[in-house]
């Protein structure tokens, strides 16, 4: 029964992220015209995650989640992942919410993602940080203030920032909630357990049958939204944008091994745990992004 009820969290979790636009590319984008609210609802989306991490904690006594110190690796990967994203025009959850729209170019960023992974599998290890420990009471008043620090400041929004805001919170909220059941949920996490056992051959690596099902449920309610906007249109892919999608996600995929995770881990996970690596990391990402965005125009405008 709590399986079920997992799968149907994570749907709602892909129909929310479709029909919002969920896209750190997107968010930067708006951000450098002088829109940044788009971009900071992305940022905050897990600020009301400790409710149910809080719940746990008190009734189940289950674990908090994992905080690691910052290093040079966080720093290095989030550039590399938002370089790639900037190139592939769409971040971790957007490249699959874009597949579920039609774009089939994504299909060839995914294997450049786990193309990335299984190159530097055998560096998973060793670019794990140190644990950073924050005490679960510190951390939880934390996330509490700024938890009512963001109500009070949803009551001075307009109609559509409210829709919004509410919107990326509740993504935030059901992955958490996910989290719960299975702490490795995420896009990046299925890739990184899969590389390793592609890297190491070793049968206890595969991922369970149950987290490929979480996926398929992440999926399905992406492919529903889409359906009901009526946002789903098949496009098939040139050799050009199979090179782009391709080295695009590759850098992807090596941004999230060095940086323990890519955007959805860092922004539904690590951020939420106040984790000092994942701060660094989606920082760089935001200058990663930016940077290739740049990048990706010059070298347009050399082509025109």
């Amino acid at each position: 029964m709590l399986f079920i009820i997992t799968l149907i969290l994570i749907a709602c979790l892909g129909y929310l992220a479709q029909t919002t636009g969920l896209c750190m590319v997107k968010g930067v984008n708006q951000a450098a015209k002088g829109k940044p609210m788009f971009l900071a609802a992305i940022l905050l989306s897990g600020t009301f995650a400790w409710l149910p991490l809080l719940i746990a904690n008190v009734t189940l006594d289950h674990s908090s989640l994992a905080s690691h110190q910052a290093t040079w690796f966080s720093a290095i990967g989030g550039l590399l992942f938002g370089f790639g994203a900037a190139v592939n025009q769409g971040c971790g959850v957007s490249t699959v919410s874009r597949l579920t729209r039609g774009d089939m170019a994504m299909m060839v960023t995914i294997f450049g993602w786990l193309t990335g992974w299984v190159l530097l599998a055998s560096f998973i290890d060793k670019v794990e940080s140190d644990v950073y420990i924050l005490p679960p009471s510190m951390h939880f008043m934390g996330m509490a203030l700024l938890s009512i620090l963001l109500v009070v400041a949803l009551f001075r929004f307009n109609n559509d920032n409210k829709k919004l805001w509410l919107s990326m919170l509740s993504i935030g909220m059901m992955a958490s909630i996910v989290f719960l059941y299975e702490p490795h949920w995420t896009p990046s996490g299925l890739l990184k357990d899969i590389s390793l056992f592609v890297w190491y051959g070793n049968e206890q690596q595969w991922p369970s049958a149950e987290r490929f099902l979480l996926i398929l449920s992440l999926v399905m309610g992406m492919l529903i939204a889409a359906i009901f906007t009526r946002s789903f249109v098949f496009k098939w892919m040139t050799i050009r944008q199979v090179v782009k999608h391709l080295s695009a996600g590759i850098l992807m995929g090596m941004g999230a091994v060095l940086a323990n995770g890519g955007n959805d881990t860092q922004l539904l996970l690590a951020l939420p745990a106040f984790s000092p690596a994942g701060l660094v990391a989606v920082l760089c990402m935001l200058l990663g992004i930016y940077l290739g965005g740049v990048v990706s125009n010059m070298t347009v405008l050399k082509v025109n």
